[in-house]
């Protein structure tokens, strides 16, 4: 193999360069900040909190929406910055937002179920919006694990919900295609609840890098190109900031989540029950607009699109978002497109 030394160290040269500069850039950098739109706690109950977002003009919307983010993740990428937050979108477009903050569960949760969070905290969160604005029903938008929880909770309590917004949430977990959904039915939840309890986020994070794991690779060296450019260093270390920011799972949440969902696909097939109550999605009939990406390798659309056979809502409409997961949440098209269609939606049904 012929090498060609002075190519070989012209390129090792111009690397090095860019580290130079990448270092000097971060040098400059004296904190990355996340989730800067301005917002007040309003309702807090154990590690659970509802922020309401300040508004600086009345809401064109009348009603007020909730948002619900994965557990398995922070809410922050709703408002990564402020030229990506769907959350600032949403405030621009006129609705009047609140969203969840699910905290860190700490070893003292072990115990909370599926139960405490969607008939407990989340029943409680929606009550408390409900009071505050004098309004028999809100608008609910909910994001992945969120958009779950929050079909199953209006399932049961329809009544009151205006409307039911999901973005790549997974309803239909047979996945013969995801690699993640079949990982499933070889864990041993029983086993991995009972000896550690509360389950390590980072645990449940390196399943997910294992997804895609040419990502790694190609984002740190895509990197290099950028890190003279500080704006997209910045935007690049927030991300970092917000993926290496993960709460624990309360474990007997966890353990019905892959018995239940996972591995029994229970919510599909019309035989889940939460707090011994039938969770029927044909009771679930308030307007919905269900957000998928079509490019997302985390939540396939088998699993997001077979939903909408199995509501009672006469008003329902699929929305395709071109794009992947976290592309939904942070992407340019999230900020031209999809957050003034949501918003749309929503103000014409309230």
């Amino acid at each position: 193999m012929n090498v060609n030394v002075k190519e070989v160290m012209t390129e090792f040269t111009k690397a090095s360069e860019k580290l130079i500069k990448g270092y000097e850039t971060l040098q400059r950098i004296k904190d990355i900040e996340v989730a800067t739109t301005p917002k007040t706690l309003v309702w807090q109950r154990d590690h659970v909190k509802v922020y309401h977002y300040n508004r600086e003009t009345p809401a064109k919307c009348k009603i007020p929406c909730l948002v619900s983010f994965a557990m398995i993740n922070r809410q922050d990428v709703l408002d990564i910055q402020p030229d990506r937050s769907l959350m600032k979108k949403l405030l621009d477009e006129g609705l009047d937002v609140y969203i969840i903050d699910w905290g860190y569960p700490g070893k003292q949760d072990r115990y909370l179920t599926m139960e405490d969070y969607i008939l407990g905290y989340l029943d409680d969160a929606v009550d408390y919006v409900r009071k505050a604005n004098k309004a028999p029903k809100i608008n609910m938008l909910a994001i992945c694990q969120g958009g779950t929880f929050s079909m199953i909770y209006a399932s049961l309590k329809p009544e009151k919900f205006n409307t039911l917004t999901t973005f790549v949430a997974p309803f239909d977990f047979k996945g013969n295609e995801c690699m993640l959904y079949r990982w499933t039915k070889d864990i041993d939840v029983d086993t991995m609840v009972d000896s550690i309890g509360t389950i390590p986020g980072t645990m449940l994070d390196q399943g997910f890098g294992f997804l895609k794991p040419s990502m790694n690779i190609s984002k740190y060296l895509g990197i290099m190109d950028s890190l003279e450019d500080e704006e997209k260093l910045l935007s690049f270390l927030r991300m970092e900031k917000w993926k290496a920011d993960l709460p624990n799972i309360a474990g007997e949440m966890f353990r019905k989540y892959i018995k239940d969902l996972f591995r029994d696909n229970k919510l599909i097939k019309g035989e889940m029950e939460l707090g011994g109550q039938k969770v029927d999605l044909t009771n679930m009939t308030v307007p919905y607009l269900n957000v998928y990406a079509t490019e997302d390798n985390i939540i396939p659309n088998t699993s997001t699109l077979p939903i909408m056979d199995k509501i009672g809502s006469k008003d329902k409409t699929a929305y395709p978002f071109k794009g992947g997961h976290i592309g939904v949440f942070v992407g340019s098209k999230s900020q031209k497109e999809l957050g003034p269609a949501v918003a749309k939606w929503i103000t014409e049904r309230s």
